[in-house]
């Protein structure tokens, strides 16, 4: 069925990896019907986690979605990893999602991941709510959960319903909004009084929640000055106010094994959480490039976003938010990126690996579409393609390896298969190197590269070897050379080959290769300098310290010699060789190393051993300064030798508990320090040795 636009809550569930997101959701939809039995990640067969990978590895590694169906509402759930590799997942659910669940455990309180969700819903402005999950397990402390969301996130986190304990063990909830305790029994959840013991707990913290209320606005302000009570309706539209403007993030708690609490974790969603047309205001820009207001109106014109590709041998299967309109069966859309038609033969409702056809999908709602030509993530889908909504923002890849096929001829297969692995994870990159000739895999750690490449041996039958990546170095010269020689002569029957030349080289500011002439009286014939040109540029991809390309040089032809007979172009291109290999050694040649520019993010306590640590890898710093609108973050600037910065995306996250980032570009090459420029020399030597 389709749902109206007010019954339908888009819940993206967020949260640190291993605090219980997807057994959260599991038994979310056992208790409502969504699915027979209740699934556990550590046996594999969990709703959400239903790839070979994730069964395999026992964490989530993309978003998966779980409608759930609550007294008439439709809830979708869209439990994304928590795993920091996987963050670009998070993004795609964030992107459609109306308000965000963040689970905490109740054993370990705020940590890294909770921190990141926070921010990630900041940054999308949108409402949020907690969950204190197993709060049943040994070592379970609810209270110091709750203090810890506290203090890190402030006033805001309120608590909405709490633990009701009996014997040192929470058996239900209570609802503080309603005043109202529930208890567990078997798979219900039954209503029985408040305890007299936790009668004056409860008030008090019902107390801070009317305080809130009264906030919202002057008239409900003047009211509760005036000791009037607030009338439910009252309190629950505060509340509402309250949390659609991201003023109050609720507290619930439940467990994911005894269902304690999940009956009213739906409730405060339903009660709470915005619908599609309530959350955000969506703009587009129109062909014209002007913007125009995308309204979710059920009656407007079709205006989808596609959010997340899986890609099989199959084809493509596209999961998309309807923002405007009804999406109805055969309807055909057009990309408005590509100005392609696609038709919606098949459309269907997706809960986990489970596709259900449908008729339609309504205003607001998910729904999922198989077979789409010439569409990707991110992309808009209207009657005319005349409007594009903001697609989603990624991370750049910040971890690279080299990539090579195990078996030799492999290559093409890996580049097939990386191709049809990238339209579902646009979030890595994959270049080849033609300096360094390797194929340069980059992610956003090694667990996501590890990924890529299983998927690559599951998926397309192809194993791959890993390594560091070859940095492309490059060779300059510092000092002109004049009158450099070159004589290349050979005679064998018939016709020899001889040319000679004589060569001045120096360097030059920038990266290019010039070539001049300055010959008087023809001692090398015109048509002969092309030839010349030609031998210094290809003798140019091979340096002399270590065999790296050349660059900076400028070479003039002062002066030669040719022979009538046997003079030819390969002779001078040959003479010209010759003269590079005699002059280049005495020119003061170096090595040069290409330099990335950083900006580094990272919290105040952390900032000074990244600096040390930059220092060590033969970088400098340039300066330091406070994120705008991050309290606690600063960004320091940095310039480093891409050779050092290889593994620094693991390094940082380790120095940084998970809460540092980075981004790197290439800045320029710069001079290898002699010391460097030796041992650069000798590896180069080796690898040499090992090729033969």
């Amino acid at each position: 069925m389709a749902y109206p636009i007010d019954k339908i809550r888009n819940v993206c569930l967020l949260g640190h990896g291993g605090d219980g997101k997807t057994s959260l959701a599991e038994m979310l939809l056992f208790r409502t019907g969504g699915t027979d039995r209740l699934g556990k990640t550590s046996e594999g067969n969990t709703v959400c986690d239903f790839d070979p990978e994730e069964v395999k590895r026992q964490i989530s590694i993309q978003t998966a979605i779980a409608p759930v169906e609550f007294n008439g509402n439709e809830i979708n759930l869209l439990d994304t990893p928590g795993y920091f590799d996987f963050e670009g997942e998070v993004e795609q659910a964030l992107r459609v999602a109306d308000s965000g669940l963040i689970v905490v455990s109740a054993k370990g309180g705020c940590a890294v991941g909770t921190e990141k969700a926070w921010k990630k819903l900041n940054k999308h402005k949108l409402p949020r709510f907690f969950c204190i999950s197993k709060i049943d397990e040994e070592n379970a402390d609810y209270e110091r959960a709750y203090d810890s969301l506290r203090t890190a996130f402030g006033l805001s986190v309120t608590p909405f319903v709490v633990p009701l304990v009996e014997g040192g063990k929470p058996t239900g909830v209570i609802n503080l909004v309603s005043k109202k305790a529930f208890k567990t029994e078997g798979n219900k959840a039954v209503e029985v009084p408040v305890p007299a013991d936790m009668a004056d707990e409860v008030e008090t913290l019902r107390s801070a929640l009317v305080e809130g209320v009264a906030e919202s606005s002057e008239e409900l302000m003047e009211k509760y000055f005036a000791g009037e009570e607030f009338t439910q309706e009252e309190l629950l539209s505060g509340l509402r106010a309250g949390v659609l403007s991201c003023q109050l993030a609720p507290v619930v708690c439940a467990s994911a094994v005894t269902g304690v609490g999940v009956t009213q974790l739906l409730s405060t969603i339903v009660d709470f959480a915005p619908a599609p047309n309530e959350a955000r205001a969506e703009t587009a820009k129109k062909a014209d490039g002007s913007d125009v207001e995308i309204k979710y109106d059920p009656a407007g014109k079709p205006v989808l976003l596609v959010f997340k590709t899986i890609a099989d041998q199959y084809g493509r299967f596209s999961f998309f938010k309807v923002l405007s309109g009804t999406l109805k069966q055969d309807m055909t859309l057009v990309n408005s990126r590509s100005g392609a038609s696609e038709k919606f033969g098949h459309i269907f409702t997706a809960k986990g690996k489970k596709n259900t056809e449908v008729k339609e999908i309504g205003c607001g709602d998910i729904g999922a579409v198989s077979k789409l030509n010439d569409t990707k993530t991110g992309d808009t889908l209207c009657d005319a393609g005349d409007l594009t909504l903001p697609g989603i923002e990624f991370n750049e890849p910040c971890y690279s390896r080299a990539i090579a096929a195990k078996v030799k001829g492999g290559e093409e297969k890996i580049a097939a298969g990386l191709a049809k692995l990238r339209d579902e994870d646009p979030t890595f990159t994959v270049v080849n190197n033609a300096e360094t000739k390797q194929m340069v895999i980059s992610g956003a750690g090694d667990i996501h590269i590890d990924l890529l490449c299983s998927k690559l041996k599951n998926k397309f039958g192809v194993e791959v070897d890993l390594s560091e990546p070859k940095v492309a170095y490059r060779e300059k010269i510092r000092k002109k050379v004049e009158m450099v020689e070159g004589n290349h002569k050979k005679q064998s029957g018939g016709h020899g080959q001889y040319g000679n030349v004589k060569m001045n080289f120096e360097p030059i500011d920038t990266d290019d290769f010039i070539f001049e002439e300055q010959i008087f009286g023809g001692s090398v014939p015109k048509n002969f300098h092309p030839a010349v040109e030609k031998g210094i540029r290809e003798a140019m991809e091979h340096g002399v310290l270590a065999g790296f390309p050349m660059v900076g040089l400028k070479a003039t032809l002062m002066d030669g010699k040719y022979h009538e007979v046997d003079s030819n172009e390969l002779s001078f291109k040959m003479a010209a060789r010759l003269a590079y290999k005699a002059g280049i050694p005495k020119a003061n040649p170096v090595v040069l190393e290409p330099v990335a520019s950083l900006k580094i993010y990272v919290p105040d306590n952390y900032a000074g051993d990244i600096m040390g640590d930059m220092n060590k890898r033969r970088g400098r710093v340039m300066g330091m300064s406070p994120v705008e609108g991050e309290s606690g973050i600063q960004v320091i600037e940095a310039e480093a030798p891409m050779s050092e910065i290889g593994d620094y995306a693991i390094t940082l996250r380790s120095m940084t508990q998970g809460r540092g980032s980075f981004t790197a570009k290439f800045e320029r090459y710069e001079e290898v320090p002699p010391a460097e420029q030796e041992k650069i020399i000798a590896e180069h030597q080796n690898f040499e040795e090992e090729d033969e």
